[in-house]
């Protein structure tokens, strides 16, 4: 008679081998496609680490980092980066962080990766890496972190003087299982020569041009790299005719219908988080007539994560494109809450593959100008430059890895001059999240 559960036969499993050894992660790597991880951070008491490599499903690793070690050193991030602490408002962050911030300043911005890496980077898969990149691999890593650790730009962590986590790996964020494998969720097909929809610094009813809802990009000068972005994009741009920037036509329902047959969208503009998820906000030329339950900003209603994933009445659920770029502050902030279901999470459920937003409040180029005295006129477009990025690793087989290319020339011209233009400030805050079709169920 059995008088135990453990001692069930069919429960009697044998337990893989402990690979504690970072060079460990070479073996069973196939020869056809690069490693790929899945990392995951969890808040308790302490901050729980798990990773599992696709090559080594048997072999998980975690590990636990004291909340006393990784406490102080997220608050010092929090207080380098642009988005508000409690009692502050937009513009007392944006002070804080381009006069006072760690970000601005290269030895400074140094000391603090050193601090993320030794408090939030397992030893052992630092091993690893180290392991993969002597071999000449590349590996992916999918990174789902927590709310304690939302902030964290993953790709500045490194311990070398100047090589950090993204001169190792891709990196991109792994959205929670249920979202991405729902198997409701369809996932829109590429096609490469697809329309591209554009919101750009869009016209927000009842606030001018330098308000708080104002224009985020300023006047676009002929021949400008943004310029020079639409006009490259002409024949695919949706909607078609009409001005490029600061359009005062595109509220939610043309929106619809420029993403009905598009292969990627990009916003730039303004996103405002809220005290729950379901609740960011994209601001679209919405007049107050607008479909949906969206409470009023004066004469203005925004567009919310929820009205997006589940619709509202008179306002179908949006059909999203493959690609998404979301340019605006805090555009990103899902994994903020405990129920990671913002703007990323609500496009990703209507149809995108690839979701790229920023992980706090972007500075435009009048702000980094008024802040950031060194840089002066130098200023002008450093978040247009960013946006020409995202549009052109959007365009490409791989948006993560194009990604990373961009960020690995930021990273490089930042720490070998220090030069404020190139700060993490801007190209650090990028993230894309990565959710192919879910498997089928069987």
């Amino acid at each position: 008679m059995v008088s135990n559960w453990r001692d069930l036969p069919q429960l009697a499993v044998p337990m893989p081998v402990p690979r504690t050894d970072g060079a460990a992660v070479l073996d069973d790597l196939p020869d056809d496609r690069r490693p790929v991880a899945r990392l995951r951070y969890v808040d308790g008491d302490d901050l729980f680490v798990s990773w599992v490599w696709e090559h080594q499903r048997s072999a998980p690793r975690m590990t636990i980092a004291e909340r006393s070690a990784v406490a102080p050193v997220l608050a010092e991030l929090a207080a380098a980066l642009p988005t508000p602490l409690p009692g502050e408002n937009g513009m007392d962050a944006l002070r804080r962080a381009l006069t006072h911030g760690a970000l601005l300043d290269r030895q400074r911005e140094q000391r603090l990766a050193h601090a993320l890496t030794a408090a939030l980077l397992p030893q052992w898969l630092a091993l690893e890496l180290n392991a993969l990149e002597a071999a000449g691999i590349r590996p992916h890593l999918r990174v789902q972190l927590s709310p304690s650790t939302a902030h964290l730009p993953w790709e500045l962590l490194g311990a070398a003087d100047e090589e950090r986590a993204v001169d190792m790996a891709d990196v991109s964020v792994l959205l929670p299982a249920t979202l991405r494998n729902d198997p409701t969720r369809a996932v829109s097909e590429w096609q490469p020569s697809a329309p591209v929809a554009t919101v750009l610094d869009p016209v927000v009813p009842g606030f001018s041009a330098a308000s708080e809802l104002g224009s985020v990009l300023g006047p676009v000068a002929a021949g400008s790299p943004l310029a020079e972005m639409v006009a490259r994009l002409d024949g695919r741009l949706r909607p078609a005719g009409g001005e490029r920037f600061r359009r005062s036509d595109v509220g939610r329902v043309a929106l619809a219908e420029s993403l009905d047959d598009a292969g990627r969208l990009l916003y730039v503009g303004h996103v405002t988080a809220s005290t729950h998820a379901l609740d960011a906000r994209m601001h679209l030329s919405d007049g107050a007539d607008a479909p949906g339950t969206t409470p009023l900003i004066g004469a203005h209603r925004p567009y919310t994560a929820a009205e997006i994933a589940l619709g509202a009445p008179g306002l179908p659920p949006l059909r999203a494109p493959n690609r998404v770029a979301l340019i605006a502050c805090d555009s990103g902030s899902d994994l903020r809450f405990a129920e990671p279901a913002g703007l990323v999470a609500a496009f990703t459920h209507r149809g995108a593959e690839y979701v790229t937003a920023t992980r706090w409040t972007l500075p435009t180029d009048a702000g980094l100008r008024r802040l950031v005295p060194q840089l002066g006129d130098r200023a002008d477009g450093m978040l247009a430059e960013a946006v020409v990025a995202v549009d052109a690793a959007h365009d490409a087989p791989d948006p993560v890895a194009a990604m990373a290319v961009w960020q690995r020339e930021q990273r490089r011209r930042w720490t070998s001059t220090g030069d404020p233009r190139h700060s993490p400030v801007i190209w650090a805050a990028f993230a894309t999240a990565w959710a192919p079709a879910p498997p089928p169920v069987l």
